[in-house]
């Protein structure tokens, strides 16, 4: 379930992105970007992780790698958002997107690679 819920947020986002890239920037109160289609390639790249969320639903301690690279991109993608507020490029207005797309994420799919974990150790 957890992961389904991943994968609808994801593939949202992701085309809201694609087909909006300026609304991210006007929420938050910044300057659009001068070349939108980066931002699209980033929406198309949350949107694929969605695709790999949905695949690794049907068995999350199997799949365990797509849970892993996804909660890699949710602790890195707050580090460079922390470094672009920190250079002033971001505004924390726009960390809004950082709650939703990262930090909620964090302890559901900590748990689920806990699991995969539990069921692939060794046993002693």
């Amino acid at each position: 379930m957890i992961l389904l819920a991943a994968a609808a947020y994801n593939v949202l986002w992701g085309a809201s992105v694609v087909l909006f890239p300026q609304w991210f920037f006007t929420l938050g109160g910044m300057e659009p970007p001068l070349y939108p289609e980066i931002w699209q390639c980033v929406g198309m790249i949350v949107g694929v992780y969605g695709v790999g969320y949905a695949i690794a639903a049907w068995d999350p301690v199997r799949h365990w790698p797509i849970v892993f690279v996804g909660l890699l991109g949710k602790i890195l993608g707050p580090i460079g958002f922390a470094i672009a507020i920190a250079n002033g490029t971001f505004t924390p207005l726009a960390g809004l997107t950082i709650v939703a797309n990262d930090l909620i994420w964090w302890a559901p799919f900590g748990w689920l690679l806990w699991q995969a974990y539990r069921a692939h150790r060794p046993s002693l």
